[in-house]
């Protein structure tokens, strides 16, 4: 029987693009045929399955893999008397397909090739299918399960039931909800960079939430992290909300932060641009415990902090205490993340004068604010006056307003 050249060119294919050994899909096929003639043979057997191994024991198939043409070739021990046909043959039947053959040798023979049913063409592409996807599997594991921690450019596939597929290479990754950016819409055919987060039974995780993704990421545009000069020593994230990194430098004269900044912030810019709207706080690692988490509550500005056991508390001006926490409590979850002590915050009650907030003219309180009546009296000037006159009493109490103008200058000049 024969392959047709299309089937052989779609193999041809298959390995191209799935990096399988050609060599491997054109053993599966031998075993898919195989399997498909077992079954057509000795369906109507009701055979277990044992029964039907041992059946077709001495079957094996040959497939030429230039032209896709196959030989059934059945193994026949030679007696003098047949006892089952499927696995004997007698001397003289022997004799005319090898002259020179005895009773006890073994002797090879093609079958006829039969033409396979619906059911035997099921089995073999099920069984074709299913050596594919385990070869697939296999150089998936091959080629990426030592690059587990490392980021990708990953091709957008599609979406599937809230999971994003994306291509990478010749593998295909799965994106799971909880490892996506929340406010993040990924587009059909564009291209992401993603962290390849681990191999779970031969499926390729990738993530853009994780924490490592972001390591990553600086260490893409920051040389000093990548050289071992700058570390990052701590990372906490809210995907897509804001993160906190904190960082040290192994080398005197080497700025942290400014090395994750950049000239003019291009580095942690790019960063950024990855992500989407996430705000990143830099902040610089410290081993003194105390210092530590006064620098991760920045932007606030700390008082100071005490530490017992797992617990901090931090004190700070009332006017630093909102920031400290920061909206819904976030600033400090976040250096709580970062530090692992639970942060408590306590407002010492002192505000310093220079820092008081001068409220705007809308925001003062209402009793503060100037009645009509001491206005018009306490004003010196008579076009103050007159301004007040026109834009606030009634029409019917022009004239009397009139006749007390010159009271009003007078009074301004006794001042």
């Amino acid at each position: 029987m024969a392959m047709t050249s299309e089937f052989i060119s779609a193999i041809n294919q298959i390995s191209s693009e799935r990096g399988i050994e050609k060599e491997e899909i054109f053993t599966a096929l031998e075993s898919a045929i195989l399997v498909a003639y077992k079954k057509e043979k000795f369906i109507d057997l009701n055979l277990t399955q044992d029964e039907e191994e041992s059946m077709g024991s001495n079957l094996t198939v040959e497939l030429d893999r230039e032209t896709g043409e196959f030989k059934l070739i059945a193994t026949k021990e030679v007696v003098k008397k047949v006892a089952d046909d499927n696995m004997q043959i007698s001397v003289a039947d022997a004799e005319m397909i090898s002259p020179n053959v005895e009773a006890g040798d073994s002797i090879q023979l093609e079958m006829p090739a039969e033409e396979f049913g619906r059911i035997a063409a099921q089995t073999a592409k099920q069984v074709i299918l299913q050596k594919m996807r385990e070869s697939e599997k296999d150089a998936v594991l091959s080629e990426y399960s030592d690059k587990v921690g490392e980021v990708f450019s990953a091709l957008m596939q599609r979406m599937q039931k809230g999971e994003v597929i994306f291509e990478i290479g010749k593998a295909t990754a799965v994106m799971p909800q909880e490892e996506q950016i929340s406010n993040e819409f990924y587009r059909l055919g564009e291209r992401y960079k993603v962290l390849l987060k681990s191999i779970d039974d031969s499926q390729v995780i990738v993530s853009r939430a994780d924490p490592k993704f972001l390591i990553e990421l600086f260490k893409m545009e920051v040389p000093e992290i990548a050289s071992g000069v700058v570390e990052i020593k701590a990372v906490a994230r809210e995907a897509g909300s804001r993160s906190k990194i904190a960082v040290v430098s192994h080398q005197d004269g080497v700025d942290p932060i400014g090395s994750c900044v950049g000239q003019r912030g291009i580095r942690i810019a790019n960063v950024m641009n990855e992500i989407g709207e996430e705000k990143i706080d830099i902040i610089e690692w410290d081993e003194e415990s105390r210092k530590f988490v006064a620098n991760a509550l920045s932007p606030a500005k700390i008082d100071g902090v005490s530490i017992s056991e797992e617990t901090a508390t931090v004190t700070v001006d009332e006017d630093q205490l909102s920031l400290a926490i920061g909206r819904e409590g976030q600033n400090v979850r976040l250096a709580w993340k970062l530090t692992g002590f639970k942060i408590d915050i306590v407002g010492n009650g002192v505000r310093k004068e220079e820092e008081v907030v001068v409220p705007m003219a809308d925001e003062v309180a209402p009793e503060v604010l100037p009645t009509k009546k001491t206005t018009k009296k306490k004003t010196a000037k008579k076009d103050e006056a007159e301004a007040v006159v026109a834009e606030e009493v009634k029409p019917e109490e022009t004239e009397t307003i009139v006749e007390e103008t010159p009271v009003v200058e007078e009074a301004a000049k006794e001042e």
